[in-house]
Order: C-alpha cells, then structure tokens, then sequence
C-alpha cells in the first residue's frame, strides 16, 4: 500500500495501481487507469515541475494538475495521463522518418511559446552552479555515463569535466526548452506529439540543450542501447534536416557532456 498524504488519497480512492520502473530519476512513478502520481523529493526541481506546468496548461500539451501536497519531505504531484505512447516505442522505432520529423515538431512547439513570464531561468548560470554543487558533493551518477567521457582520451574525473564546461560555454539562444528532451519524454499519438511530461528542468535556456539530448536519445534508440534491439534506418543528420537547421556539433557536444553531471 502506498504511504499518501491525505488530500492526495482523497483524489485517488481505492483505484489499482502500477509502479512505473521507465527512467532513471529518483522519483516514483505511480501509474493509475487515467492519472499518474508523481512522488519526489521536496526541491527545487519538484517545485520548478509544479510551478511551470501550471504555467503551461494553456500553452503546450502538459498533464493537468490534479493535486499537489508537500509532506515529509517529499512532494505529491497528481496529473492527468497524457495520451498515446512514449515515441520510443517499436511502431515509431521503426519509422526513424516519420518519428524524426514529429520530434521536430516537438521541438518547434517549445520553441514557439512566448518565454516572458515564465517562471523558471534554467539557463548556463543556474546549470552551471547546479554542476559545481552535483560535482562537489560527489553526485555524479558514475553508472550512467556515456562510454570514453572518463578515459584516456576524455576527461579524467568530473571535476576535470566542470572545468572544462566553464571554460568553453557557448553563446546562449534562449527559448522554453523542455531540458529533458529524450524520447520517453515525449508522446505521440495519431502521428503528433501529444504531450511533454517529466518537467523538472523545463524553463529558458538554450535551444541547444534539447537538440543535443534529441539528438542523444536517438543515437542510443536506434543503436539498441537501452533494449538490445537496433532498428535500422536512422542517420545523424536526418533529425537537422526535418528542423531545417545545421547542426553546431561543438554546441551539440557541449550539452551532451554537461547532462553527464546531472
């Protein structure tokens, strides 16, 4: 039995349940049949999750909020279930053309919405601050990083890595960008995005953030990396030419090397 404030079992009765066990945050993820309670530690990327997706309802397609409580320590975040499927699930794993160009969509409907007003600046000065305390306070999940970042031929530790961030950091595009933009983030149904969820690191920052994590998620999706099953099909450039754009591979390298410390 799940250990639930109040206010929050009040909305949920005696309904059935599922843990979800995608992701690799430290949330839990409680799968009802038409909402979804997600149960974190109190923080700051618990209460950017609350405060934007308020901030969102009207803007982008968001779960709506159906309760949130604070209790011991930990926040309680009631939505609605977005519909369709994860975009890395097999029928779109299949079709790397179709799956691309809806990304991109995605992306260009973040891209779209008016950033004045909203309530979090998610930007190189606040990522970088968040490294520096991720790095001296030895938080680095080490299990999770890409191969040759520490190596031989990369960086020797993640301090080593912070430095180099510091030294290097790009010129900033600033627009609403999802910061977790990987494909089981993102929804799909009838052959369009359906909704963004895990919003925690949703606010102004760089467009580059979340090209460079797309760009990522379907590297690692088409190779089999998470599955062991590799779909063929994709290349590296077919995500730039559905958003129209040239890559900036030192951007794009950039980012990928500041998410190893989140």
């Amino acid at each position: 039995m799940l250990n639930l404030p109040d206010s929050i079992k009040r909305l949920i009765h005696d309904e059935a349940y599922a843990i979800d066990e995608v992701g690799m945050s430290d949330s839990t993820v409680v799968l009802f049949q038409d909402k979804v309670l997600k149960i974190q530690p109190i923080g700051e990327e618990a209460e950017n999750e609350y405060h934007v997706m308020t901030w969102l309802q009207d803007k982008l397609p968001v779960p709506k909020i159906l309760g949130f409580e604070r209790h011991e320590k930990k926040t309680y975040l009631l939505m609605s279930k977005i519909p369709g499927e994860m975009s890395c699930v097999e029928p779109y794993m299949r079709d790397p053309e179709q799956l691309t160009a809806i990304l991109a969509e995605g992306l260009q409907m973040l891209w779209d919405v008016d950033i004045s007003g909203c309530p979090y600046l998610w930007n190189l000065d606040r990522k970088l601050i968040r490294a520096r305390f991720i790095v001296e306070n030895n938080l680095v999940d080490m299990d999770n990083i890409d191969p040759g970042t520490f190596s031989e031929n990369g960086f020797k530790d993640p301090e080593h890595l912070l430095i180099w961030l510091m030294d290097n950091r790009p010129e900033e595009e600033l627009v609403l960008s999802h910061g977790d933009f990987c494909l089981p983030n993102i929804f799909i149904e009838n052959g369009k995005v359906s909704g963004f969820i895990d919003l925690v690191r949703t606010g102004i920052a760089d467009k580059w953030q979340d090209i460079a994590l797309c760009y990522r998620s379907l590297l690692h999706n088409f190779n089999g990396m998470y599955t062991g099953k590799p779909y063929p099909g994709f290349h590296p450039h077919m995500l730039f030419e559905k958003l129209g754009i040239e890559p900036d591979w030192e951007k794009i390298r950039y980012y990928m090397l500041l998410d190893e410390l989140f």
